[in-house]
């Protein structure tokens, strides 16, 4: 920790200097504290969908069942789960892509985004893949991903042919808090909040201001994997840029409008696999169950010797559980 803040103070002063350089070296200018996102740099991988750019890749036979991943946030990335790219060699076809706002896909205001939105998305993803409508299609999420993939199925319950959901955060606005009130508990003296307000003092940003907001928010998740976190998470995944707008935005939407993605998913008569890490105390079989118990059918398992990151630490673990439900209904 003591190195963080090092660093931390390293880049404020930093910061500092480029603010009394030319115009040059302006931090709000592509790729000065994050990195440049599919609109800036022409050389990420991406694809043109429902009016955005997404940073994508695929992995196996464009012909085999797809796999869609979704990853956890909302504003985080892919990166920390491209291991279960290895579903590509047991014969699936993998996809992912960073979500609208999220890593390297092309930023959006803050008052833009909506839940339709994000699903209508998910839905422009499976038809730019997708090879035939004989094809089968199966959803893969983690956390907020795993929200989202329930929510798609609410919405197209006859649409996807499995889903696998690693500790979706909640599935209504009730369960999201009751899970947050466990696993995301601020001390606002501890040494990690320090670094956080500290740098606060010296990088702020408007609204939009999506450099500097996606910087601070990267500073932000050493939060997730303090020492003692409720969620058992062991340390620091990798990711290429947060995004904050999104974040902010799926925030408001909860607080002032709230959210139930559970209102049809008695219609999803398919089995859904439902995950959870051995050391995460905010989630447990407990509350596995509470969310299973929305579907027709589910089965639930546990991940050994992890958390809540459990797709980074420990897919050794995660990846016979998941191959086992999908080679059922491949």
């Amino acid at each position: 920790m003591k190195n963080k803040v090092f660093y931390s103070i390293a880049i404020a002063f930093s910061i500092f200097f480029f603010l009394g350089c030319e115009e040059e070296n302006s931090i709000d200018q592509p790729g000065k504290l994050v990195p440049k996102t599919v609109d800036q740099d022409s050389s990420i991988p991406s694809i043109l969908i429902n009016g955005t750019q997404l940073h994508t890749e695929v992995f196996g036979n464009p012909n085999n069942p797809m796999v869609v991943f979704l990853h956890g946030g909302p504003g985080s990335d892919y990166r920390s789960s491209l291991n279960s790219k290895q579903l590509a060699d047991d014969g699936y076809y993998v996809i992912f892509y960073d979500q609208r706002g999220s890593g390297l896909s092309k930023r959006h205001n803050q008052n833009s985004y909506s839940i339709q939105l994000v699903l209508d998305d998910l839905t422009a993803v499976i038809a730019h893949y997708r090879t035939s409508n004989a094809q089968k299609v199966f959803l893969f999420g983690h956390s907020w991903g795993a929200m989202l993939a329930t929510a798609y199925i609410n919405s197209y319950p006859k649409n996807i042919n499995g889903v696998i959901l690693a500790e979706p955060g909640g599935l209504n606005k009730k369960l999201l808090d009751e899970y947050g009130k466990s696993s995301r508990k601020l001390n606002l003296f501890s040494e990690s909040t320090s670094d956080l307000f500290y740098m606060d003092q010296f990088l702020t940003g408007k609204e939009n201001a999506h450099e500097i907001l996606d910087y601070k928010m990267g500073i932000s998740t050493s939060f997730s994997y303090a020492k003692g976190n409720e969620e058992g998470i062991e340390g620091p995944s990798p990711f290429w840029r947060m995004g904050a707008a999104v974040l902010n935005g799926f925030i408001d939407i909860a607080e002032n409008d709230g959210f139930d993605f559970t209102t049809n998913l008695s219609q999803y008569k398919t089995k859904v696999l439902f995950l959870y890490g051995e050391k995460n105390k905010s989630y447990g079989l407990h509350f596995a169950q509470k969310e299973a118990a929305f579907f027709p059918s589910s089965e639930i398992a546990e991940v050994k010797g992890t958390g809540h990151e459990m797709i980074y630490f420990k897919w050794e673990n995660v990846h016979p559980i998941v191959l086992n439900y999908l080679n059922d209904l491949k």
